[in-house]
């Protein structure tokens, strides 16, 4: 759309921070006027309306989009989409071969698993193969806590996270400060990298890993603006 303002700026209110456009509040897709908890996530969120040209991306403005996400959350629906990638993580499904693959994925993804245990008590079962793993109940349940435990707006992250990554133990890796978004986003990647490794770069798919990069790398800096 063609961009319909002039200046951006900061408000707070009650404790909750606004983005004016030309001193109007910007708003949510259902109509709710858009209050962010910390001055830091709102400053983020006017800069990418600063940054527009002569029309508004709406598509390009990642951290907006989180922030409009987390404030319009039906927060069980969002939590239930979040768990499902707990419950077919990238990281419990390992190849059978090449062996030099399992080998990698083996000594990358274990550790994050062993972590996810020692930090949430969440013991994920590994298999070979593609077809699907049943996870223990208690390591679901311990999950579901830790998605739980979050607000609405680190739920919003978390889900971009998860999407982007296919695993619910990454996502939580970002947000828990385990792993950047570039380390991340990387590990998510084992599998495409080990293929370009041998067979070379496709010139579509780097053009989709960098959007995924660049998306994830937002979910970052909109989860570190929360904890400002």
């Amino acid at each position: 759309m063609k961009r319909f303002y002039k200046d951006v700026s900061v408000a707070e209110e009650s404790g909750a921070f606004h983005v004016l456009l030309d001193g109007k509040p910007v708003k949510t897709p259902s109509r709710k006027t858009l209050a962010v908890p910390t001055r830091t996530l709102a400053e983020a969120i006017a800069e990418e309306w600063r940054a527009q040209g002569e029309t508004v991306e709406l598509a390009q403005m990642f951290v907006t989009r989180l922030a409009t996400a987390g404030a319009d959350a039906n927060r069980g629906h969002i939590a239930e989409q979040i768990l499902a990638f707990g419950k077919s993580d990238l990281l419990c499904y390992r190849a059978e071969a090449p062996r030099e693959l399992a080998v990698r994925q083996a000594e990358v993804w274990n550790p994050l698993l062993d972590w996810a245990h020692q930090n949430y008590g969440a013991r994920l079962a590994v298999s070979t193969g593609i077809v699907f793993v049943e996870q223990p109940a208690e390591a679901l349940l311990a999950l579901e806590k830790a998605v739980w435990d979050r607000d609405d707006f680190a739920l919003a992250a978390l889900h971009a996270a998860s999407s982007i990554t296919g695993s619910l133990v990454l996502a939580l890796a970002l947000a828990e400060r385990r792993l950047t978004a570039g380390e991340a986003f990387a590990v998510s990647r084992l599998d495409e990298t080990f293929q370009a490794e041998k067979w070379g770069q496709d010139a579509e798919a780097e053009a989709r890993a960098a959007r995924l990069a660049g998306e994830l790398a937002a979910a970052e800096r909109f989860l570190r603006s929360l904890d400002a």
